[in-house]
This record gives structure tokens, C-alpha cells and sequence, in this order.
């Protein structure tokens, strides 16, 4: 079986043109499955290791990631206008909702899982957002 190339350029252009992590095309008897993974590093590989031990230190953050349960689209208040549950410096306790994620006409409230204060909001208000996303950092 010969594979086109072709497709799986293509593909590849989609995964950043749409930001995406990974595509899967399907055509007859062939699948074809592209995936891509962000791997970053704080340290640079050109320090010595008493520098890059100091710069891995400074780097130390005890914030927590506030991820999307599911699918759907963010949303920041109850209703539009309405009183954002979150804001950048507001402290919330643990259970406390940080936004809705709307899938299918079911409003998803996410609750804080830690006590802390609201370091980063990640989303917008009406943004579509994927399951494990980034939505919110809380210290």
C-alpha cells in the first residue's frame, strides 16, 4: 500500500492552521492519523548546571490549572451582562464555580478544585473550548 504524502502535508497544515493537536482522515481501506505534542523546557541547554539549577528555582510555581471537563463553549458569567463568577485577583474558595461550559444546551458549572486566588483567566467569554483546555490558573 502506498501512501500519498500529499495527504499527510495537507493534514499537517491543518493541525496549524486550525491549531489543532491532532486529524485523523479516513478514505476507503487507508487512515491516516496526524498528531503533534508541545514538549517545552524552562532550562536552556547552554547553562552550566549550577545555572541551570538557579534558573529551574526561580522557576518553581505552586499555581493550579483549572482544565475544561469537556467539549463545548466558555462562558464567564450566568448570563450574558451578568456578573463574571471569576476575576484576575479575586479569591474563591474550593467548590466555588469559575465558569459554565455549554455542550449540547446542558450548562456545565466547573468548580474550583482548590481554595486560592484567580492568577489567570484563559478563555473569553463565548469561547469554544476542548476537553483538558487550559481554562483558568489559581494560586
Amino acid at each position: 500500500m502506498k501512501i500519498n504524502k500529499n495527504i499527510i502535508k495537507e493534514l499537517n497544515d491543518y493541525l496549524e492552521e486550525f491549531n489543532l493537536t491532532e486529524i485523523e482522515y479516513t478514505e476507503k481501506d487507508i487512515k491516516v492519523k496526524v498528531s503533534k505534542s508541545k514538549i517545552s523546557s524552562n532550562i536552556e541547554p547552554s547553562l552550566p548546571n549550577q545555572e541551570q539549577a538557579k534558573k529551574v528555582d526561580l522557576s518553581i510555581d505552586n499555581s493550579k490549572k483549572i482544565t475544561s471537563p469537556i467539549i463545548g463553549t466558555a462562558y464567564l458569567a450566568p448570563e450574558p451582562g451578568g456578573k463574571k463568577f471569576i476575576e484576575i485577583g479575586k479569591k474563591i474558595r474550593k467548590g466555588d464555580t469559575v465558569m459554565i461550559v455549554e455542550a449540547m444546551k446542558t450548562m456545565n458549572h466547573v468548580p474550583s478544585p482548590i481554595d486560592g486566588t484567580v492568577k489567570e483567566i484563559s478563555v473569553d467569554d463565548g469561547q469554544p473550548v476542548e476537553f483538558g483546555q487550559t481554562i483558568a490558573i489559581i494560586e
